[in-house]
């Protein structure tokens, strides 16, 4: 069996749905992931954020100007009347269930309801229209088999045995359709994976089922070696390991979601990245096995924050650094990148929610200096200690850019690089004309 997740943009209008469906029918076993069309999720934010400051008025205007695109996505998917019409009650069911919320209390409980209403309404009109196509398919409530934790974290468990559960009550049949992104959390309430976790679930879903391949279907040809949206002439990877996509998707390669990439590893399932708009490309394929040169690709990931806590103290200070760690550990703050020496140790977070408390705290230990608008270029490859001069490269490349941390031995598949955001295009521009060698084996 094969897992496909399709994209917002690749199911963003009823010309994408139709190509959607053109592209899953063969006779191999396969689940099909679908996000919200484009636009959606952002929408049902934005509701939600009216409906939280109990702006009801201007949620009910957000409400209908989203019934009134999905009313035309509809007249143009589907051509029988009797679909037409069942699209119709579709849509008054679930946009009259975002519209109850401007009548009472809304909470957190009820915003992850609404946000969840993309996906229950994309896969819905697909599945419409599968059957007014005479394509055999199934229907999966994703609610009924993805479920996280107290910890948020997948209930792998769970997942695998009722997943198993819903496919042996449809025995003889191939296609099935669920949804991405959405689940319930350890109270049985509707929840989330968070942005970008249909390709989350798609992995999952992937390892839960055994699945001999799982496909990330978007709107570009791949992972490029480069950011294409600010960068010439990008090229996508052929072939990426499993370790070299995390750290791209990580570090701000935005294709895949961070979090996607460990189940497929830990069942070694291939996942491959293709392109809906163009069906024919190679894309990426995305392995156990590490091929091709040192260097694969570059990303960047904005928003940083840059904390340095310099000490007379820390020199030989038994348990500093558990100290300072121990302050992101109670405002649950990852860590992005380290480096230390004898007075100080310099790290970054990209997520500033609690950073006042932080540094409040971090001052006990010392002088403690703060830089906001940071970006990490990550260079991403195979730096294996037997091979030299991918370092030279880089820093060649960058030699007129102000580097203010770099991370490098803390991984093989990994540099890291901190800079001004405001240099972030030139640095790219740079890396991309100084450390890549186009080849055929990439294109």
């Amino acid at each position: 069996m094969k897992i496909l997740k399709f994209g917002g943009t690749s199911v963003g209008s009823a010309e994408r749905m139709k190509a959607v469906a053109s592209l899953i029918q063969n006779d191999e076993p396969k689940i099909v992931v679908l996000s919200a069309m484009s636009g959606t999720t952002n929408a049902l934010v934005q509701i939600a954020e009216k409906l939280h400051q109990n702006m009801n008025q201007e949620a009910r205007a957000l409400i209908d100007a989203l019934h009134d695109k999905y009313k035309q996505v509809a007249e143009e998917l589907y051509s029988s009347p009797a679909k037409k019409k069942q699209a119709e009650e579709l849509l008054i069911n679930h946009f009259e269930y975002i519209r109850s919320f401007t009548l009472d209390l809304f909470t957190i409980h009820e915003e992850r309801a609404v946000l969840a209403q993309g996906e229950l309404l994309s896969t819905a009109l697909f599945q419409f229209y599968l059957e007014e196509q005479n394509l055999p398919s199934v229907l999966l409530p994703a609610l009924n088999f993805m479920k996280i934790d107290e910890n948020e974290e997948p209930d792998t468990e769970y997942i695998a045995k009722n997943l198993r559960s819903e496919l042996e009550q449809h025995t003889g049949n191939k296609l099935f359709i669920t949804q991405g992104y959405i689940c319930r959390n350890a109270f049985g309430e509707v929840d989330n994976l968070k942005r970008g976790g249909s390709d989350y679930s798609a992995s999952l879903i992937g390892a839960a089922a055994d699945a001999e391949e799982i496909q990330i279907w978007t709107d570009i040809d791949g992972m490029h070696n480069n950011d294409p949206r600010i960068v010439k002439n990008t090229y996508p990877i052929a072939e990426l390991s499993f370790d070299e996509a995390a750290e791209l998707a990580y570090f701000g390669a935005k294709i895949l979601h961070p979090s996607s990439v460990y189940p497929a590893k830990q069942k070694d399932i291939p996942v491959r990245l293709l392109n809906t708009m163009q069906p024919e490309a190679k894309g990426t394929i995305i392995t156990s096995q590490s091929k091709g040169g040192s260097i694969k690709a570059v990303a960047a990931k904005d928003d940083i924050t840059a904390i340095k806590i310099k000490s007379g103290r820390m020199l030989l200070a038994y348990g500093f650094l558990r100290s300072v760690f121990e302050v992101f550990e109670r405002y649950k703050t990852p860590i992005d990148m380290i480096t230390t020496s004898e007075v100080a140790v310099s790290l970054t977070i990209d997520n500033s929610k609690f950073l006042d408390e932080i540094v409040r705290e971090l001052k006990e230990f010392g002088q403690v200096e703060v830089d906001q608008e940071q970006t990490i270029i990550c260079v991403v490859g195979d730096f294996i200690a037997e091979r030299s001069g991918s370092g030279l490269k880089i820093f060649e490349a960058l030699q007129y850019i102000p580097l203010r941390m770099i991370s490098y031995g803390g991984s093989k598949n990994n540099i890291s690089l901190l800079i001004n955001t405001t240099d972030k295009v030139e640095a790219l521009t740079r890396l991309n004309d100084g450390i890549f060698e186009r080849n055929t084996a990439n294109a």
